[in-house]
């Protein structure tokens, strides 16, 4: 291996809301990150969305679980691996490493089991360029959570901030990092993000996402249902811990026979309240600040919700404080790729469960390098 130094790296991100691949360029020695690259999205085609959503659940249980897993994955590898190739048109220099999360289809970690399809070596012989992926794999089969991921990142984007000090992400699931003064890691997911209101209005509208968070505003939150689904067992569990995007659907069939708004204010409002409920009873001291990140922190219904729920803390999006909201994970993912390339660890006691820190991901070199 290496000796540690600076590498540019590519992150990849496939996240829980079916939006598309988020591709960022870092250059980092996994420690600290020296320069941020350029970063976009690259939306999925309603093709690929489908054929992702038509395997969600499965596990390779059968020969015909297997084989149609394995033809969306290729399909999935394919299309990251065209958005690297675009992407790398536009560098002068090149990179030395790509982070692949690929996309989670499963997450049962109580089970020690969780599978991300993409496959890594295919990503690696069609791009030249070394690939590391299976990041939760070495976590979760160590009896961690294998989420959330990015806390270590986390802290290296806030080095400089007072603490305690939280990052919220809200994807399809939420999960927040808290960090403490002398730099002690607490992180799980809060539970729902944007998917059962991306999946509310899809349903309901033929909409991939309340856009804006209009529709919400524009409804009335039933707190009924609300108070419904915060008696979720999962709310009673303390962390760390994970979730599986789905995890919450039979509870969000309460929603049914409400207004398209008034739906997706509800919705909306169940990720605010337990994102606050998390921040209120798991962590160790109030942050004075939450920064909030992913697709969420552009909702700004969802961050209105959660700041009327936790007025004494300071709420700011990513965007707020400098940061490219749309980029974060993905610049994870260049950043763990390093990490996990050097033999540092990428998941922790108090983020995941692990017993003690450990290094993760797989090594891809690419066969015709």
């Amino acid at each position: 291996m290496d000796n540690i130094k600076k590498l540019r790296a590519i992150g990849l991100m496939s996240g829980t809301s079916l939006d598309g691949v988020d591709i960022a360029l870092i250059e980092t020695d996994g420690i600290d990150v020296y320069d941020f690259g350029r970063a976009y999205t690259v939306p999925y085609d309603e093709n690929l969305q489908e054929q992702i959503r038509s395997i969600l659940g499965l596990k390779p249980d059968t020969a015909e679980n297997a084989a149609k897993i394995s033809l969306v994955e290729n399909s999935l590898t394919a299309f990251h691996a065209g958005v690297v190739k675009e992407f790398l048109e536009g560098e002068d220099e090149p990179v030395d490493i790509i982070g692949f999360h690929g996309h989670t289809i499963h997450h049962e970690p109580e089970n020690h089991y969780t599978h991300q399809i993409g496959d890594g070596q295919l990503l690696a012989d069609l791009t030249g360029i070394k690939v590391v992926n299976r990041f939760r794999n070495a976590d979760v089969l160590a009896g961690g959570q294998g989420a959330p991921l990015v806390p270590v990142f986390h802290e290296a984007l806030c080095a400089e901030y007072e603490k305690p000090i939280a990052v919220l992400n809200i994807g399809g699931v939420s999960n927040i990092t808290w960090i403490g003064a002398t730099g002690e890691m607490i992180a799980f997911d809060t539970g729902p993000g944007n998917a059962p209101v991306n999946d509310w209005v899809r349903k309901h509208a033929g909409m991939h996402m309340d856009y804006n968070g209009k529709l919400a505003i524009s409804g009335k939150i039933n707190e009924p249902i609300l108070n419904s689904l915060m008696k979720h067992k999962y709310f009673a569990k303390y962390p760390p811990k994970s979730i599986d995007r789905n995890i919450f659907n039979e509870k969000l069939e309460h929603l049914e026979g409400l207004s398209l708004e008034d739906g997706a204010a509800t919705a909306t409002a169940f990720a605010a309240e337990a994102i606050s409920y998390s921040v209120s009873f798991f962590l160790p001291e109030p942050p004075k600040k939450i920064i909030v990140s992913g697709g969420g922190a552009n909702n700004p219904t969802l961050i209105r919700f959660i700041r009327q729920r936790l007025p004494k803390i300071e709420i700011e999006t990513a965007k707020e404080v400098g940061w490219n909201v749309d980029a974060i994970e993905a610049q994870a993912f260049a950043y763990l790729a390093v990490r996990s390339y050097f033999g540092l660890p990428i998941t922790f006691p108090g983020t995941t469960g692990v017993k003690e820190p450990l290094s993760g991901g797989e090594l891809h070199l690419p066969h015709n390098a």
